[in-house]
């Protein structure tokens, strides 16, 4: 007999319900927020608002996709966080009203956790490839930045994690620095590829261990734009190209320099990489490059598992049903969690 989960994903401004049966994906939605552009970040409550209107029709959408009812369903996954309260319960509210009507088990995800077992999403007539246990896996995202060993789908282990601003948040916010707009990663990814990623220098953290920084580079880049821009007044206009290739390689360095530590610490070559920045072009290339250089065997996401997604939350579901792990109706949702 078949398990059937829906997994639902409401953690900042995207709301995203997917469909995985015996650990194959047959949906996976997504309605993303518009509105928070005009403001330069997300707004959490116009989020909330955002999601309340999109809740029904997303999940809707998805068990159609799915070519299933709801009374197909085994249970029924949600994220209880870390993200924005606001957000997160519509998700957990409408995840244990729609658990409770089908008397059916009701699965909270670590959203975190989420993002590292996207790696094992399988799609029919596709080829798979999964990592093996342990493997470490960098997540990378606008609000985090971690090393994680995987020992298991429940067994993970934080190594290295950033002790101030994520990887992501840094490049958001020097997006917004050069007046480039709201969300500043894919802005500066594409922006990258046209530029010299040599053009400038900016500072590099150092940390001990394993542990990253980004807020010192932020600084950097901040002071080093008030000093060129008072020179030439259209500094940013004539060199946004270099800028933003020379910000991202920075970026991509650092977080390459402790992967590399890590990996060598514990003799281990699969790595994985997760989170929102696992899309940035730059980052794919120099996992590229190390499987090449040190014959790591690198695990790269489907752009669309990179980003905030239910097909994660279904499948990290999925394990947890597969050890009757699941959780009571009055569990609460949580806006800060380590995985």
């Amino acid at each position: 007999m078949s398990t059937v989960i829906l997994g639902i994903e409401s953690s900042c401004d995207d709301t995203s319900a997917a469909v995985i049966c015996d650990g194959y994906l047959l949906s996976n939605v997504v309605a993303s927020q518009a509105v928070h552009e005009a403001y330069g970040g997300v707004v959490p409550e116009l989020a909330s608002r955002a999601h309340q209107q999109n809740i029904v029709p997303v999940v809707h959408e998805a068990l159609k996709r799915a070519g299933i009812t709801k009374t197909d369903l085994n249970a029924v996954a949600f994220t209880r966080g870390p993200g924005l309260m606001g957000s997160l319960l519509v998700g957990v509210s409408f995840a244990k009203g729609l658990a409770r009507s089908l008397n059916i088990p009701l699965i909270d995800v670590n959203h975190l956790m989420g993002h590292v077992l996207a790696h094992f999403i399988r799609v029919k007539d596709e080829p798979s490839k999964l990592p093996d246990f342990p493997f470490l896996c960098l997540l990378v995202s606008g609000g985090n930045s971690q090393i994680i060993l995987v020992k298991a789908y429940n067994d993970m282990e934080v190594l290295g994690q950033t002790i101030d601003d994520a990887a992501g948040e840094a490049i958001d916010k020097c997006s917004k620095v050069m007046g480039l707009g709201y969300p500043g990663g894919p802005i500066i990814d594409k922006l990258a590829r046209q530029g010299n990623p040599h053009a400038f220098t900016f500072s590099k953290p150092h940390i001990s261990g394993l542990d990253y920084s980004f807020s010192g580079l932020k600084t950097s880049f901040l002071y080093s734009l008030r000093d060129w821009l008072r020179d030439d007044a259209e500094f940013i206009e004539h060199h946004k190209a270099d800028l933003a290739a020379s910000l991202e390689a920075t970026i991509v360095d650092i977080l390459m320099e402790k992967l590399r530590k890590a990996a060598k610490q514990y003799k281990i070559n699969e790595i994985a990489v997760a989170g929102g920045v696992s899309a940035n072009n730059g980052l794919r290339n120099a996992f590229y490059e190390h499987a090449q250089k040190y014959g790591w065997k690198i695990f790269i996401p489907k752009f669309s598992y990179t980003t905030d997604n239910a097909a994660m939350i279904a499948i990290a579901g999925y394990f947890k049903y597969l050890d009757k792990d699941f959780c009571s109706i009055e569990a609460p949702a949580y806006s800060r969690v380590l995985l």
